[in-house]
């Protein structure tokens, strides 16, 4: 949107119309047609004595005085005596002169233009008033229409630039109150989005690089233990855990780059979608030896978007590490379902389970149950958790996949 830029003032100018280089060009041009006029009547009907030779004169400084108004704009008291000479000069032609009357229109446009309103309107009403007496002199007889016509046009003048200015300076408020608002707005959307990215840095950490060191805190363990009666499985765990380090290390670098991870790179067959999942969950079983880890894909396996094979991944990461952390599971499956019109993914577990609305509540669970659902949404999809105190729990998310993807 653009926006009117605020008007600006010379130093030492008040006056109730807005500044306009046009305007002032127009002005001084009807000011020098109409001295010209005047004085080229002055001439036709008087003598070119000493008299005329000074209203002439007079006449062309005052058109050189009212071309000057540029000059020493940079002086706050500049604008006050320019409009000043003016009047007198302008005075002192009318009262030797009378035709010269009609040059108060543009002499009236620089008062307005410099003097606050209650200035201008008395300078304009003497104005009228000299202009009216002047104009007397030269007519027989008393004529009402010459007293009562200058001034109501002056006081209509007057009242209605005011008016506009009033509306314009309205106007310029509403402007700058909606800039304020816009830079407020943009703000605002700044910090959303900082925090959207913070969201999902902490969703993407916690079911990428936290089920890594999960995964390699386990495995060093378990080497420890096995270090001394059995040195190969114990060096087994070590390799496994420098293996899961290095892709923990490849994956952060991805998250921060918000890349999908790299086993599902170049995809265009729809297999590194299970060849990913089965990837995760043989690390995950080698870091939780105790439990068996079993994956099912029913369905013709299709290409489904990058970002959504990516949430797949991360979702089981993080359910994995929810089991791991959380159930004290025996088994866990992972079952991957193409449907015509969606993919679902369920992590099933035998473990402990819970109840979800007391957890929400409690908020004692961390970021994983949550941040699969923030994924899910932020996909289109959806994220349903079924669990009971017990009886296990089982993950779900589902995401809609078009025809044209499913090629």
């Amino acid at each position: 949107m653009s926006v009117l830029p605020a008007v600006s003032r010379r130093p030492g100018e008040h006056g109730i119309l807005a500044p306009a280089s046009r305007l002032d060009r127009w002005l001084l041009a009807v000011l020098v047609v109409l001295l010209v006029t005047c004085a080229v009547r002055y001439v036709d009907r008087h003598d070119l004595d000493a008299a005329g030779l000074a209203v002439l004169a007079g006449a062309g400084v005052l058109g050189l005085a009212y071309a000057t108004r540029g000059m020493l704009a940079d002086r706050s008291w500049w604008p006050t005596a320019w409009v000043s000479g003016m009047v007198a000069l302008w005075g002192a032609l009318t009262a030797v002169a009378p035709s010269f009357a009609w040059c108060a229109v543009p002499v009236a446009f620089a008062v307005l233009r410099v003097v606050p309103f209650a200035w201008a309107v008395g300078t304009v009403v003497l104005m009228t008033v000299l202009l009216t007496a002047a104009w007397q002199r030269i007519t027989d007889g008393f004529d009402p229409v010459q007293v009562a016509g200058p001034i109501g046009v002056a006081l209509v003048t007057v009242l209605a630039y005011r008016a506009l200015d009033n509306e314009a300076r309205a106007r310029q408020d509403l402007l700058d109150q909606l800039v304020d608002a816009q830079a407020e707005l943009a703000e605002e959307q700044h910090r959303t989005g900082a925090l959207a990215e913070r969201t999902r840095l902490s969703r993407e950490i916690h079911d990428s690089v936290g089920q890594g060191l999960s995964s390699i805190n386990l495995l060093l363990q378990a080497a420890e233990q096995a270090w001394d009666v059995q040195p190969a499985t114990a060096r087994d765990h070590v390799r496994t855990a420098a293996a899961t380090a290095r892709d923990g290390l490849d994956e952060v670098r991805r998250v921060v780059r918000d890349l999908a991870p790299a086993e599902l790179d170049g995809d265009d067959t729809g297999a590194a979608l299970p060849a990913a999942l089965r990837r995760t969950a043989d690390q995950w079983a080698q870091a939780a030896p105790g439990t068996r880890v079993e994956v099912r894909v029913d369905g013709r396996p299709v290409v489904v978007p990058a970002e959504v094979a990516a949430a797949l991944v991360r979702t089981a990461r993080g359910a994995l590490a929810n089991v791991g952390e959380h159930a004290a599971a025996r088994r866990v499956a992972l079952t991957l379902t193409y449907h015509p019109d969606e993919v679902v993914l369920d992590v099933r577990d035998d473990g402990r389970g819970f109840a979800p609305a007391q957890v929400r509540a409690s908020g004692t669970r961390g970021r994983g149950l949550a941040g699969i659902r923030d994924r899910a949404d932020a996909l289109g999809g959806r994220a349903e958790v079924e669990s009971a105190p017990g009886e296990g729990t089982t993950v779900s998310v589902r995401f809609p996949v078009s025809a044209k993807e499913e090629r």
